[in-house]
């Protein structure tokens, strides 16, 4: 099977020629192997293409001549490597290039946190609006990993403070290189902690949160992309709430008056809808795809709990 794959690669090597090239002959190799799409882009045309512009360092196609230019022997190397390591290893095209975008912006990521996908993007573009009457001036990126959520924030906001809370240590170092790479640290810092336990005593205007939420059947069905993701940003009990059940009751005493809550909860927002049916959640309809976010208020949150 090796000598198979070598003479494969040989056959590759020797009869492409330009960017174009070896996008089509990754896109159909990851076809025919089966690669699942769903950490940042959703066909093989865009993976093969997140890959072989990385192993060239473009990082796009601002000039579409870029599609016609040739690779150098070197070149052809390190992106058919790519395509095999990703075909062979089952990981996010992210962890093999160590880049993934969010919000316009790059970030760096790694096995220690997972790879950034979350519709809420659309939402910090719109400035959270309608839900936010104006501009934060205290924002938190609750279960923060790469810290993207939180930094994309603090672009969309200049003048808020926003802080980056995460369980892993391994995490925050992650989130701690991307806020020096953006040259935030002045904006944005990090809290290290379970919850709230990090940001005791402080209250938020915007808190937001990417939490684990996947239920436990969900987690064993995964492809095995997201078992390539740490198992503590993904798993969250039997139905997938056990941590949005601590949030939902501990996050009106960290939201100021008038704060607003935003939380992703996936596909466990069937549950979540069925375990509190007295809660106002308005839940957020996606113009670029995406679903399982909601948005509450202080002032229901607190409604609901009789403070």
């Amino acid at each position: 099977m090796q000598q198979a794959n070598q003479v494969q690669t040989n056959d590759a090597r020797a009869a492409l020629f330009t960017v174009r090239d070896f996008i089509r002959y990754g896109a159909s190799c990851f076809n025919q192997a089966g690669v699942f799409f769903g950490h940042g882009t959703d066909n093989a045309w865009d993976e093969a293409a997140q890959l072989v512009l990385a192993a060239i360092h473009l990082l796009g196609f601002e000039n579409p001549h870029v599609l016609d230019a040739r690779l150098t022997d070197s070149e052809k190397s390190r992106v058919l490597a790519l395509i095999a390591e990703r075909i062979e290893r089952r990981v996010p095209a992210a962890y093999l290039t160590g880049r993934a975008r969010f919000c316009g912006l790059d970030f760096n990521v790694d096995e220690r946190v997972l790879v950034p996908r979350s519709p809420i993007a659309e939402l910090i573009e719109a400035g959270f609006a309608p839900w936010l009457a104006g501009a934060p001036e205290y924002v938190l990126d609750l279960c923060t990993g790469s810290g993207c959520i939180g930094i994309a924030c603090a672009y969309q906001f200049p003048d808020a403070e926003v802080v980056l809370s995460d369980i892993s240590a391994d995490a925050l170092a992650v989130a701690e290189s991307n806020i020096a790479e953006h040259g935030l640290a002045g904006q944005v810092v990090t809290a290290e902690g379970d919850l709230f336990a990090a940001v005791d005593g402080r209250c938020f205007d915007l808190i937001v949160s990417n939490p684990p939420y996947v239920d436990a059947d969900d987690l064993v069905a995964m492809p095995a992309e997201f078992h390539a993701e740490p198992d503590i940003g993904l798993g969250s009990g039997f139905d997938g709430l056990d941590f949005t059940r601590r949030l939902l009751a501990e996050a009106p005493d960290y939201l100021n008056d008038g704060g607003v809550l935003v939380v992703e909860v996936g596909n466990s927002a069937q549950a979540l809808a069925q375990a509190y049916p007295e809660l106002d959640f308005q839940w957020v309809e996606f113009a670029r795809g995406g679903h399982g976010v909601f948005v509450i208020t202080r002032e229901a949150l607190v409604a609901q709990a009789g403070r």
